[in-house]
């Protein structure tokens, strides 16, 4: 496999700080084809949310940059990695809590990434940003750590309730706010043509699956720059109807 890729950030119409923060990596051995996006939507008042994503991304650059080549180099374990990729999470969490805590304030952030090599994917996923795999159809793949998303699991709540909740910005768990993580991880097969859009959750509030579908399908992802302007017109979409968090997207596909 090869990769097309490309990745779209805004500050949005109210905040002072995009506090979104984001990888987005593609390398080619001679064994294979990788692509490593990873994501941060950082939580806390003022510059606080922008440090803890930022840390959470620059601790995973340095995994990839300093720790992945040698795994390559022996043959990877998917498995290995996530073990590694929970070792790194805890740390970071306790990290940022220990740093609030000397600071005298709160601070988080939502961590979600999408490992791709060959045709094998591992994510991680803590918080509310999410995965979607667009081929045929599109579906969300990450689950959101989030009360709206249990209740909605639970049958407490529909989807469209969902949405106006109250309470749909309480989140369950994220890194550097949450005593103790447990990440969601999965392992599953990439097949030629699969796009994987990976966002943080002001790029799905006020827009649709079917929207996003529409101009996110397989077929029309035809080259990089037909990719930006399309995460481009969604993001000033949600905008147009008064999104007010930060806004970020990738996308990576899969071609032979």
């Amino acid at each position: 496999m090869r990769f097309l890729a490309s990745a779209h950030t805004d500050i949005g119409i109210s905040k002072k700080v995009n506090q979104d923060a984001f990888g987005l990596k593609i390398a080619k051995t001679p064994r294979a084809g990788i692509a490593f996006g990873f994501l941060c939507d950082g939580m806390g008042g003022l510059k606080n949310g922008e440090l803890a994503s930022a840390l959470v991304i620059n601790a995973f650059s340095s995994w990839f940059e300093n720790e992945f080549p040698p795994l390559m180099e022996n043959g990877v374990d998917l498995n290995s990695i996530q073990s590694r990729w929970n070792e790194i999470a805890y740390e970071l969490n306790q990290k940022i809590i220990n740093y609030g805590r000397s600071k005298g304030f709160a601070l988080g952030t939502t961590l979600t990434g999408l490992l791709i090599i060959e045709d094998k994917y591992l994510f991680i996923q803590i918080g509310d940003s999410r995965i979607y795999r667009i081929n045929n159809t599109i579906s969300q793949i990450t689950r959101d750590h989030s009360v709206v998303a249990m209740e909605v699991e639970k049958n407490r709540l529909t989807k469209e309730q969902a949405k106006t909740d109250s309470r749909k910005n309480v989140l369950l768990q994220c890194v550097g706010a949450s005593e103790s993580i447990v990440p969601d991880f999965e392992i599953g097969i990439v097949r030629e043509n699969d796009v994987f859009l990976i966002c943080s959750d002001g790029f799905c509030h006020e827009v649709s699956e079917e929207e996003m579908y529409g101009i996110l399908a397989s077929n029309l992802m035809s080259g990089e720059k037909i990719m930006k302007k399309c995460l481009i017109d969604l993001v000033e979409l949600n905008k147009s109807r008064n999104e007010k968090d930060n806004i970020t997207a990738m996308l990576l596909k899969a071609i032979k």
